[in-house]
């Protein structure tokens, strides 16, 4: 009886659409022992390349400072962390000595961000030779619009009290938004990113992504 009801049981159909990946994991062929070795070495080479780089610009405070500044918008800071803790150490341990060689904005203002990104507790009165007479900042500071882009990301980094870094703010975001639509790919895209998210706000792998 059992077998009779059974054999007259009508199954149903499922009709699934296909994949939208098509037979792309069927076909999926993992990397042998040797073709991983080798892009590991590849990558460790890489690394011994950066860590030679940064350690030849020892002495040269600005190229340091570019150099790290780069390593972690590119999200690679982690393979490195001794050496930019070791360069930003003496950096910091001479700011006082180096601070006399930036009389431009932007290295003024990339050591200003990295250093306390770091949580050296460096001075905001750096920025003090940029004011003139009157105490507002130089009106000659309007045209170097990455100087001012490098002010308004360190303003970011900016504790209670600090009144040069509320103006700063204030100054960078009033002229860099004034002058974006006028500005010239790649540096437009980068004011037009640093108004709606700056560095000390954004998500380090987006930061990456849109910083290559």
């Amino acid at each position: 009886m059992s077998s009779h009801l059974s054999a007259n049981v009508k199954h149903a159909v499922v009709s699934h659409r296909p994949s939208i990946w098509g037979n792309r994991f069927l076909n999926y062929t993992p990397d042998d022992e040797i073709t991983l070795a080798y892009k590991w070495q590849q990558a460790e080479d890489l690394k011994e390349e950066a860590r030679r780089e940064l350690m030849a610009a020892v002495g040269k405070p600005s190229q340091q400072l570019n150099f790290i500044d780069s390593v972690q918008r590119l999200g690679l800071a982690y393979h490195f962390e001794k050496e930019i803790e070791e360069a930003l150490g003496n950096i910091y341990d001479n700011y006082h000595y180096i601070d006399d060689e930036y009389d431009d904005l932007y290295h003024a203002s990339l050591q200003f961000r990295l250093l306390r990104q770091l949580g050296y507790n460096i001075s905001c009165d750096i920025f003090g030779k940029f004011k003139a007479e009157n105490g507002s900042f130089k009106k000659c500071l309007i045209n170097d619009v990455e100087g001012m882009l490098g002010l308004y990301e360190a303003a970011h980094l900016r504790v209670l009290g600090e009144d040069i870094l509320d103006e700063a703010l204030t100054f960078t975001t009033t002229h860099l938004k004034s002058l974006v639509e006028h500005l010239e790919y790649p540096l437009a895209v980068q004011v037009n990113k640093a108004l709606y998210r700056p560095i000390r706000k954004g998500l380090e792998r987006l930061e990456a992504r849109s910083y290559i």
